[in-house]
């Protein structure tokens, strides 16, 4: 199914008052099918294999995303459910900064579309670890079930401002921020 995309950038600027992000949680719309749009794993967006080059184009399109359940990642409108493809995260996180120093540091990142989410119980830091090769896969959530990817300069930063903490099973590297422990990955891993 072909989707005509001036009619979707249409519908997501008259759903968005300028003051924020439109309330796609609170939008049922009926499901339409899929377009042919990707984030790709190094933040970019794709239509129909074209690059979208324009920033506030791409803003647009990000601030009616939404991720269901089902584990599918749509565009939103109040009239329209579409879904597209994310190869990794829905943003990048390009910057870390961190303030303060132990337990209670704020750990903050900004994403590749100037969004700052401070880390938090409502937006945790997780890393997925790959079961052979170890290999992480750092993620922040941004906003409801949607999370950036961080970059491999910026989980290498945070890397660096680990501590490690005792469990049950082992040591473990982790990162604290706002008195919460976020593991980089499992128990050991570190010492392999």
């Amino acid at each position: 199914m072909r989707f005509n995309l001036q009619a979707l950038v249409e519908s997501a600027k008259a759903n968005s008052d300028g003051s924020g992000l439109p309330p796609v949680h609170l939008w049922e719309p009926e499901y339409c099918g899929e377009m042919d749009m990707v984030i790709r794993s190094d933040g970019s967006w794709w239509h129909e294999g074209s690059r979208i080059t324009r920033t506030p184009l791409i803003k647009l399109f990000a601030s009616i995303l939404r991720k269901d359940a089902d584990g599918e990642t749509y565009l939103v409108t109040p009239v329209e459910k579409i879904k597209i493809k994310v190869e990794r995260g829905h943003f990048l996180a390009t910057r870390v900064d961190i303030k303060g120093t132990g337990k209670n540091q704020a750990v903050f990142f900004t994403t590749n579309l100037d969004e700052s989410v401070e880390v938090s119980k409502d937006r945790p830091l997780r890393v997925e670890t790959d079961s052979v090769t170890l290999e992480p896969s750092p993620f922040v959530r941004v906003r409801a079930n949607l999370e950036a990817a961080l970059s491999r300069s910026v989980f290498y930063e945070i890397v660096e401002r680990a501590v490690e903490r005792e469990t049950a099973e082992g040591p473990q590297l982790g990162l604290y921020a706002g008195g919460e422990f976020y593991p980089l990955g499992p128990a050991n891993a570190h010492l392999t």
